[in-house]
């Protein structure tokens, strides 16, 4: 085994699909990649990105920690299963759950990373499906605004101690 959790039992015979990624501050945008999924396939599987894989990846630690980020993506009501995503290679993943179609955001689509991640997965079957951006809102400027927060000098109103 790969590190991942286990192969999902597939519900009669239907499509498997998988989205993965960090989940961290979990917002709209991530709300909206797992409702889409959803509605492609008959069983989700969300990889939530592990701690040590993000700090390999990002070069930074995500603010909460993968237990809560799996507690938080298993209790969304589109999803079958959640699992800790510990392996760089999207195959392995794959080689160890066996979806059928695998989908990612739309800032992918056309990048040298999205296009050798369908040359992977077509070879041995398995979709790629993109769905928009959400732009209005990301962890990345969640992050920033937490950042600038705790950054931010306590004010003192004049005349209270």
């Amino acid at each position: 085994m790969t590190g991942i959790e286990r192969v999902p039992v597939r519900p009669f015979g239907g499509r498997v699909g998988y989205a993965g990624g960090a989940f961290d501050l979990f917002h709209i945008g991530h709300l909206n990649i797992l409702k889409h999924a959803r509605s492609e396939c008959d069983y989700l599987i969300a990889g939530v990105v592990s701690d040590e894989m993000l700090l390999a990846t990002k070069g930074s630690l995500p603010v909460v920690p993968l237990s809560e980020r799996l507690e938080i993506v298993r209790s969304v009501v589109y999803v079958d299963e959640a699992i800790a995503e510990t392996e760089l290679d999207k195959l392995d993943t794959w080689r160890a759950t066996r979806f059928d179609v695998y989908f990612k955001g739309g800032d992918w689509e056309g990048t040298e990373r999205g296009q050798r991640l369908e040359r992977d997965f077509a070879a041995v079957g398995v979709a790629v499906v993109y769905f928009p951006y959400t732009v209005t809102t990301s962890s990345t400027v969640l992050r920033r605004a937490l950042a600038a927060l705790a950054d931010e000098t306590p004010v003192r109103v004049k005349g209270a101690q």
